[in-house]
């Protein structure tokens, strides 16, 4: 999530603030954060794709810094789409937003775009240093602060939010987190990341004071993921705030004054509630109050006990189970071993193909990969069967349709996308997806090479571990568009060959 200018509003308040030497303590990271963070700290040039050796390294040394200082980090990484899907109008803004980072890139403007592997890339890093991670069902907020609460330790973020929730060991921004500055303190605790953590309890006497269960009202007011200003704007025109008027670069700041001194006067949140809706017309009121309480719900600690996962591996949570994900699927998808775009195709029939640079005159190169994409698509929604003979009842059935959101020239476009007939071979009429891991390896490797339109027989030459790559590398000879060049072509086999002189070099 975030709320709007909060972060920079409390930064300037640096009383906000204690100094902390972080050491010998549990951490929980926000993953999100974090590899963004370390992406965009680690690249000096964003217009050719990324170069994923340069951003591995700092994944290395920071998770090296937390070891040199005994703080044992569990990270925890956003999952899909809420089932509500009430942040899609944000999701649209932000696609359209790298999509004009993108297309400035192309032209060889400046901006910060992570390549499409980056979250990749950093799960693989994780697995091999051996730090513990989750990837939540949807957004991780709320299980972030519930883990940090039930152990008592600090929040590691960039997210506004966590100045919002009360936690219990209070949030470290990741921007005030030396973590490139290990200290080695004389005393025989021993090395220690300095830092500078928030106190939410610091903040609310800072103004009148303020009772801090008003804060999620504060958040939602001001307008983050879920609630955009628009809809309180009446407020806002009528209600005369102490300090929401200032003038120029202090404007924005000026509201958040403003509103957390008019807060100040209330004991609790209904009470503010009540008395904002007195501001609007009687027809929008009970919306708005919806909307407002809802809302403020974002900012309850989860009930899902990560806790439990960390230390036993098991991971209940209720929307998953509401929604008829099949266990099989959630472990995966809990394990990062499922890219968070399964539960989106799942719960939504709905997707965000990943904006890169590109020539922005060409269609999309997630075009591409649209066969593969519609094949998945089948799998998971349970496409009939393409046979002349299915059972009564399935012929002319319509396969499901997926929405896909992807770049048509320069702007967001969502196209449905409807997913392919499954080959009768392969399971029959149909294909339950809890049921798909019982299909046999062999059935798994006719599809795949079906559709990636490879045979076998071509393929035996290849090494085993090899042969992968190279039924890809066939696809994307036959179905690019343009068509592949040579020098393209050389230049991918190329680094194959470097990968597997690293791979021989440094694994023997």
């Amino acid at each position: 999530m975030g709320v709007r200018g909060l972060m920079s509003f409390v930064e300037e308040r640096g009383s906000l603030f204690t100094e902390l030497q972080v050491r010998d303590t549990k951490l929980v990271v926000d993953g999100s954060s974090l590899y963004y963070c370390l992406c965009f700290a680690s690249a000096s040039d964003f217009r050719r794709g990324g170069d994923y050796g340069l951003f591995a390294a700092p994944v290395n040394d920071f998770f090296g810094s937390l070891r040199r200082c005994r703080i044992a980090p569990f990270v925890v990484l956003d999952g899909g789409r809420d089932p509500s899907d009430r942040k899609l109008p944000v999701l649209r803004e932000r696609a359209a937003d790298r999509l004009r980072t993108a297309c400035g890139l192309s032209r060889g403007g400046a901006g910060e775009l992570a390549p499409l592997l980056a979250r990749e890339v950093f799960v693989q890093a994780l697995r091999r240093l051996g730090v513990p991670f989750v990837q939540c069902f949807a957004e991780a907020d709320r299980e972030i602060a519930g883990l940090a609460n039930r152990w008592g330790c600090p929040v590691l973020s960039l997210d506004s939010d966590f100045c919002v929730f009360d936690l219990a060991g209070g949030f470290c921004p990741l921007s005030h987190f030396q973590w490139r500055s290990v200290c080695a303190a004389r005393e025989p605790r021993g090395c220690y990341v300095p830092a500078r953590r928030f106190s939410v309890d610091r903040f609310c006497r800072n103004f009148a004071p303020l009772n801090k269960s008003l804060l999620p009202l504060f958040a939602v007011m001001n307008g983050n993921d879920y609630v955009g200003l628009a809809a309180l704007e009446t407020f806002y025109s009528k209600a005369r705030l102490a300090g929401g008027c200032a003038k120029g670069g202090g404007a924005r700041h000026g509201r958040l004054r403003g509103l957390l001194g008019w807060l100040s006067q209330f004991a609790k949140p209904t009470e503010a509630v009540d008395s904002l809706l007195q501001y609007l017309k009687a027809q929008q009121r009970e919306e708005i109050r919806e909307l407002l309480c809802t809302s403020m719900e974002d900012y309850t600690p989860s009930e899902v006990n990560l806790e439990d996962f960390f230390e036993h591996g098991r991971y209940e949570c209720e929307a998953a189970g509401s929604a008829g994900i099949p266990q099989w699927v959630l472990s995966a998808l809990v394990r990062a071993e499922l890219d968070p775009f399964i539960s989106n195709v799942l719960l939504l029939r709905s997707t965000f193909l990943r904006v890169q640079v590109e020539n922005m005159q060409r269609p999309s190169a997630h075009s591409t990969a649209l066969p593969i994409r519609q094949v998945i698509y089948g799998l998971l929604l349970g496409a009939p069967q393409g046979s002349p003979t299915a059972a009564p009842g399935r012929q002319g059935e319509e396969a499901p349709l997926v929405c896909e959101f992807s770049r048509l020239q320069k702007t967001i476009h969502n196209t449905y996308v409807r997913a392919a007939s499954l080959p009768p071979e392969l399971c029959g009429d149909r294909c339950p997806l809890d049921k798909l891991t019982e299909v046999t390896i062999s059935c798994r490797q006719v599809l795949l090479l079906e559709t990636l339109g490879v045979q076998m027989s071509s393929l035996a030459p290849v090494p085993r571990h090899l042969q992968l790559p190279a039924a890809v590398t066939c696809y994307w000879l036959r179905c690019s568009e343009p068509p592949v060049k040579l020098h393209q072509l050389k230049a991918l086999l190329l680094m194959i060959v470097s990968g597997e002189l690293h791979r021989i070099t440094n694994d023997p």
